[in-house]
């Protein structure tokens, strides 16, 4: 995230987040909102109310109200809409899944993709917490089809591990062979252990940017010419940015 380019802004109300939130994808001013969390949302009713007071389904009609209004301005806009939303345990399910989210079913009906993000383990270096093994799965999805599932590292201080990616992409190829604890490619070990391999691939760079052209072709999101670096290549492209 470039931070001079990000801008946070900290309502006091639900009702004032919404309204900035639709405001923001009319002007057109930002590509990416994200509204974080929906759990968070304080309905004004509740903020001025009593500690004790029990108000139901006010956060799903607010929720309800803005979802009506936002849709047709992030439609008009190219702007991209993250809710974040936390989990939460509805009582005395007895079949299903007893997990539900925060702010009614407004929400999973507007939403156009649906993630579900979790922490399934955690990496370690000796005895120290490094970073989180991740898992999301794609609940929803009506840009293309569901239920696909995904396994990456999350490592702090740098993010989603391109590493740990190219590891995991490259032994699903094929590319990368695994062989016990060991990591080989071209018949030459990378190291014992992913943690090790990951440093390797860090060191040497050049063979990372080869496993990953090798990924790439093998999933076809590179053509034959563009990976020989071919000179039509180039002349197609200097004849493409002419035109433009």
């Amino acid at each position: 995230v470039n931070i001079d380019e990000l801008l946070i802004s900290q309502p006091d109300t639900g009702e004032q987040a919404l309204e900035i939130c639709d405001t923001l994808v009319r002007s057109g001013a930002v590509d990416v909102l994200v509204v974080d969390s929906v759990a968070a949302l304080v309905p004004k009713a509740e903020l001025e109310g009593e500690m004790g007071d029990s108000l139901p389904g006010l956060q799903a009609r607010l929720m309800s109200q803005a979802l009506r209004k936002l849709t047709a301005s992030i439609n008009k806009s190219n702007t991209m809409v993250i809710f974040i939303n936390q989990i939460r345990m509805k009582i005395g399910v007895m079949y299903g899944s007893p997990e539900t989210t925060t702010g009614g079913n407004a929400l999973k009906f507007y939403a156009s993709v649906r993630l579900d993000i979790r922490r399934i383990g955690a990496i370690k270096e000796r005895d120290e917490v490094v970073g989180n093994q991740t898992r999301v799965k794609v609940v929803k999805n009506k840009l293309a089809p569901p239920f696909k599932q995904v396994e990456f590292d999350i490592m702090y201080g740098e993010g989603v591990s391109k590493m740990g990616e190219i590891l995991d992409l490259g032994v699903k190829a094929g590319i990368v062979e695994k062989s016990g604890a060991w990591f080989s490619y071209d018949s030459q070990r990378l190291g014992q252990g992913r943690e090790n391999s990951k440093a390797f691939l860090k060191a040497n760079p050049d063979m990372t940017a080869k496993i990953e052209a090798a990924i790439r072709q093998n999933s076809g999101l590179i053509a034959e010419q563009i990976l020989a670096g071919s000179p039509e290549r180039d002349a197609d492209g200097e004849d493409a940015a002419a035109e433009e």
